[in-house]
């Protein structure tokens, strides 16, 4: 019997009760169907990866056991992110109620027009990597690099709440 798969979520957000919104969404990650939380990451504050004129940021991320599959479960990702008044516009990187993106999908590599697997930022942005290591230190990612090493490569801004 195969077991389901491992997933990991990163949340954000920095518009209206930041750590509310990234509490809810856990909360609505873990109603999903087929889902549960299995772990969470502490919340840090980070500043915004784009434009600067806006709010900090309050980020974690999340453990997830889920036998929905990949473009399944980014649906309902999308969904909460919407319930949770998530406005998309064409600015990257704006101010946002909320942001959930999959970073990684068990041990999958995935090309689609929607969804890159492992996240294709993962790798660069210490707001992920060092709550993805607070729940996952012992972490390979599936091009065999190891999540301790990649957290020593990036600097750290982060403040843990």
């Amino acid at each position: 019997m195969k077991s389901e798969p491992i997933v990991y979520v990163g949340l954000g957000s920095n518009l209206d009760n930041p750590i509310h919104q990234v509490k809810q969404a856990l909360l609505a990650l873990d109603a999903l169907p087929q889902t549960y939380l299995k772990r969470q990451s502490a919340l840090y504050r980070s500043k915004p990866l784009g434009p600067q004129n806006q709010p900090d940021y309050i980020n974690a991320v999340a453990m997830l056991i889920t036998g929905l599959l990949p473009l399944d479960l980014l649906d309902m990702m999308q969904t909460i992110e919407n319930k949770q008044g998530r406005i998309r516009t064409a600015q990257r990187w704006g101010a946002r109620t909320l942001d959930l993106d999959l970073l990684l999908y068990d041990n999958q590599k995935l090309q689609h027009p929607r969804l890159t697997l492992p996240h294709p930022g993962l790798s660069n942005r210490a707001f992920v990597l060092y709550p993805l290591y607070d729940i996952a230190p012992d972490l390979i990612l599936p091009d065999g690099k190891k999540l301790s090493v990649m957290c020593q490569s990036v600097e750290n801004d982060l403040s843990i709440l």
